[in-house]
Formats: C-alpha cells, sequence, structure tokens
C-alpha cells in the first residue's frame, strides 16, 4: 500500500497525465473540426461530396487505431510530412475520432422534428438562423451524452500513442514497471489516474446536461451563453425600439379595409362585395409531384383580399401540398404563385432565389402559417416562441417582442401559461401559441393546414373559438384546410371543393355545402354528414 501511494504521487507519473490530456485534447479538438466538415458534407445535397464523406468513414472507422499512429509517424515521412510523436499521435486520434463525431453530430442534426424546420421556414428564418436558433440548441442536448463518452474513449485511446513513443502515462508506467518490476501497484496507480481523468470527463457531462435541461432553471450567467435563452427584458426600457422594422402595433403593410362580416342572409352581397377586391393569392397552372404520383394538376386560384376560404376535399386531394406550395415550402413542378401580385421565390430576372433570400421574402412576404402538429419549437417557452421569431427575423427589440407576444398570448387566452414549454401544453394549447406565433409579425395572409385535425374532439373548440374571432375581426385573408363542416360554413366566404389536385367545384359556402353540383362533392358532404351537420338553405 506505501508502494501504491508512492506511485500515486510520484512526479515522473504525474507528468506523463499531461502527455495524456495534451493528446487527448489535440485529437478531440481536431476530431470535432474534422467531425463538422465529414456531418456537413454528408447533410449536403451535393451527392460526390456526400460520398466522399462516407468513404473516409468507412476507411477509418474500419481500421485499428495503432495501424492509424503508426501510419502518420513513420509513412509520413516518406512523402515529405515529418511530425513530432506528439503531432502524429494527435493527427491519428484526430483522424480517427472525426466519422465518429460525424455520427453524433449528424443523428443530433437528423433528430430534430422536422415539421419545427418547416415553421422557422414558414417564419423567414434564414439557413443560419434556423441552424443557430433551432436545429443546433436542440441537437446539442441529444448530442452531449454521446459526446462524453466518445470523449472518455478518446482518454483512453490515448494510451496507444504509447508505440511511437510519446511521453504519457501509459508508456511511463511501462517504463517504471521495467526497472521496479512492481508491475501491480504500478499499473494500478496509473489506472486510477485514468479512472481520475474520465471521472472528471463525466462530471463535465453531468454538468452539461443539468444546465442544458429545459425543465430546470439554469443560473443566469450560464443562460446568457445559450443561443436559445436571453436575459430578462424586464430592466429594459419599455420604449426601446432601437433596430426594430416591424412596429409591435402596426402590420407590415396597410390592410384593405375590413369588411363587416354579417349574418348568414347577408352573405351574398359580402361574397360579392369581396369578389370585387384586389387578389391577395394568385394560384395559376399550379403543378407538383411527386415521384410518379401527380399531387396538383393544372390547379388554378384566386384569393381576395379580407376573403376567407375553405378548402375541403378527401385525404391526399393536395390541399396540405397547395398551402406549402403558396408558401414555398415545397417547390413546384410548373405554374406561378403571386402573394399581393408579387412573384414568392424567384428574382427579377426568373431564376430562383437562395435560401437565405427566399426567407427574407417568406419574412415580408406577409404570409402567415399554422400547421397541423403545431411545430412549435420544443425548446422555447410559450413566450419565446412568440418573440423568438420577431426579434430574429424582424430585428425586433427583445422589450417590444415579449411585449407583443405576451400581448398575442392574452388574445389566445394562454397568458397564463406563457413561461410553459411546449411539452407541458395540452394539444388545444399548443395550437392556440402556433396561432398566435403565426400573428405575431402581422401577417396579410394565414394559412392553416388542418389547424384541429391533430387535436383531441374535447379540445377542437376551443382552437375553432380563436380562429373564429379572427375571421369575426375582419380584415385577414385566410385559407383554412379542414374537415369541420359546420366550422367552414360558420366562418368561410367560399368553398373550394379539391379532388385528384384540381378544383372540383366552388362558391359561396353555405350554397356548396347545401345544394352542392358536382357529384364528387355531393358524395362526399353526404359521407362528411353535412346533412346533419348543416343548416339547410330554406
Amino acid at each position: 500500500m506505501n508502494l501504491f501511494l508512492h506511485y500515486l504521487g510520484l512526479p515522473y507519473l504525474l507528468s506523463g497525465i499531461g502527455f495524456t490530456i495534451a493528446v487527448t485534447a489535440l485529437g478531440l479538438a481536431g476530431g470535432l473540426i474534422v467531425g463538422l466538415v465529414l456531418a456537413s458534407m454528408q447533410l449536403s445535397k451535393v451527392g460526390p461530396l456526400a460520398a466522399i464523406a462516407r468513404g473516409y468513414t468507412v476507411i477509418f472507422r474500419g481500421t485499428p487505431l495503432i495501424l492509424q499512429l503508426v501510419f502518420a509517424y513513420d509513412a509520413l515521412p516518406h512523402i515529405g510530412l515529418k511530425l513530432s510523436a506528439m503531432g502524429a499521435a494527435g493527427l491519428a486520434l484526430a483522424a480517427n475520432e472525426g466519422p465518429f463525431i460525424a455520427e453524433i453530430l449528424r443523428s443530433g442534426v437528423l433528430g430534430v422534428d422536422r415539421g419545427q424546420v418547416l415553421a422557422g421556414q414558414a417564419l423567414g428564418m434564414t439557413p443560419t438562423v434556423l441552424l443557430r436558433r433551432v436545429i443546433a440548441p436542440q441537437a446539442i442536448r441529444t448530442m452531449v451524452p454521446a459526446l462524453g463518452n466518445e470523449s472518455v474513449s478518446a482518454l483512453k485511446n490515448s494510451s496507444l500513442a504509447s508505440v511511437i513513443a510519446v511521453d504519457e502515462l501509459t508508456l511511463r508506467s511501462t517504463q517504471l514497471a521495467s526497472s521496479t518490476f512492481d508491475f501491480f501497484s504500478i499499473f494500478f496507480a496509473s489506472g486510477l489516474m485514468y479512472l481520475v481523468l474520465t471521472g472528471l470527463i463525466a462530471a463535465i457531462q453531468l454538468f452539461a446536461e443539468t444546465a442544458l435541461d429545459l425543465d430546470r432553471n439554469p443560473s443566469e450567467r450560464f443562460a446568457r451563453l445559450l443561443p436559445w435563452r436571453r436575459a430578462a427584458t424586464a430592466a429594459q426600457p419599455s420604449g426601446a425600439s432601437a433596430g426594430a422594422s416591424l412596429s409591435v402595433d402596426a402590420p407590415l403593410e396597410a390592410a384593405p379595409v375590413p369588411i363587416a362580416r354579417k349574418a348568414r342572409a347577408e352573405r351574398a352581397s359580402r361574397y360579392e362585395v369581396l369578389q370585387k377586391q384586389k387578389a391577395a393569392v394568385q394560384v395559376k397552372g399550379l403543378s407538383k409531384r411527386y415521384g410518379k404520383q401527380t399531387v396538383l394538376d393544372g390547379f388554378d386560384l384566386t384569393v381576395r383580399f379580407g376573403e376567407v376560404i375553405a378548402l375541403l376535399g378527401p385525404s391526399g386531394s393536395g390541399k396540405s401540398t397547395l398551402l406549402r406550395c403558396i408558401n414555398h415550402l415545397e417547390q413546384r413542378d410548373a405554374g406561378e404563385i403571386r402573394i399581393g401580385g408579387k412573384r414568392i421565390g424567384f428574382r427579377v430576372d426568373g431564376q430562383p432565389m437562395t435560401q437565405g433570400d427566399l426567407a427574407n421574402e417568406r419574412a415580408s412576404a406577409g404570409v402567415g402559417m399554422v400547421f397541423q402538429h403545431f411545430n412549435l419549437f420544443s425548446h422555447l417557452t410559450a413566450c419565446e416562441n412568440i418573440a423568438g421569431p420577431l426579434r430574429w427575423v424582424h430585428g425586433m427589440a427583445p422589450a417590444d417582442a415579449e411585449r407583443r407576444a405576451r400581448e398575442l398570448l392574452e388574445r389566445v387566452g394562454l397568458s397564463h401559461r406563457a413561461d410553459a414549454l411546449p411539452r407541458h401544453l395540452s394539444g388545444g394549447q399548443q395550437q392556440r401559441v402556433a396561432i398566435a406565433r403565426a400573428l405575431a409579425p402581422n401577417p396579410r395572409v394565414l394559412l392553416l393546414d388542418e389547424p384541429t385535425s391533430a387535436l383531441d374532439p374535447e379540445l377542437v373548440g376551443e382552437v375553432l373559438d380563436v380562429i373564429q374571432r379572427l375571421v369575426d375581426e375582419g380584415g385577414l385573408t385566410m385559407i383554412i384546410s379542414t374537415h369541420q363542416l359546420r366550422f367552414a360554413d360558420q366562418v368561410a366566404d367560399r368553398v373550394v371543393f379539391m379532388s385528384g389536385g384540381a378544383v372540383v367545384e366552388q362558391g359561396p359556402t353555405h350554397e356548396v355545402l347545401t345544394q352542392p353540383r358536382h357529384p364528387l362533392t355531393a358524395r362526399f358532404l353526404s359521407v362528411m354528414g353535412a346533412d346533419d351537420r348543416l343548416e339547410v338553405a330554406s
């Protein structure tokens, strides 16, 4: 025991720890750089880059680290690249760790819900903002355990550097044991030293996991370092608006004067007035295919300012695809879409926009979107889900953005849940937050894709009530994909019935729902029980 304690404090062994840490640090730092490059190449849409990255991964994951160490130290000098033992060890370990770290990074990115990415795009986030504010914060939390495990593995693998004469802990232990013949005490002491080092890594991992736990309240000092957190805005001047490009109360562009919503008996008059309004959305000859399946086939639709359109049709008729094409979340194969007379997604010369330019175009077009499955950012509270995009996309001051968010949450009846994470909200509450987020930048056009289909029956009413209030307030152009016939009858000015990717029938809502002219419309309404749900016109 005395010898064991002696070896634990022996400067000769302790100095080897420094070399061990240095080799590990070089390997992990280099591996992280290599991993980022490999992961980016594999996630890119450029086939040759992805193929090169996969080839590299196969080679370096499939050959022993000790062989790579020998190659870096003994083979590279033959091509004029002479490295020190420490440099060769760091290079070999980095090259070996790169593919493993790349797979960790790639799995973290791919693990972020695709719906949240679409929501970020719909809100006008550029790829850089989307990566920093939505993808990275969620991916990092899932990657911490795997990265901690890989760090421990790299620390232990650094012991193999002894084969190329790196004077690290294992080599010094071997040399000392060879001179004293006390193998057990020496290697037991060095093993304990490795255990202490790996224990430190485990402690760092535990701290990171705790700090990134959204259900805890990390210290304000650490919270400032997180890209999705921010300091409290209470201390900021309430009138701060420096750098804001979006007024809290003013819409992006003056909307047409709202047309008062009348009782059903006066709908015909309102319908006629709406048809004289300027076009808010124009869709001409829109076609979209997925492989051999045609989803939209020469689709035409004009929506006027202030008009509320209900899209009806069986599943697979192209309703969701149409809404995504309008917001350019789906690339169309043919046709043209204009928002307020402007062609979205294309430059003046007719060439497609870059992803960054397209994001800015979405932000300025004034089109909000509410998704079927809410697509809230799971790492942000209800308030942050609304305020964050206002800051990141529209440049609004933090105090103004938070005030706007809380006003909208109160408007949808959720002011008491402002600081709740999405997973702590019911489905109906999540959808109401999603509606508030879509309304935050004061859009001229609001797209709602089956806003109640993912909800339990008892939660449908609270979401429909919010939408009903928006319609009653007037001034907002809305396109709603829905299967709620009674709701469509109450809120929509016009029904567009779709089947096979085309418009089968359209017209004033109550007229189409109670007196359909096309057999497909009549069959659909019969299956949906329209006769039982709607009041037949007298």
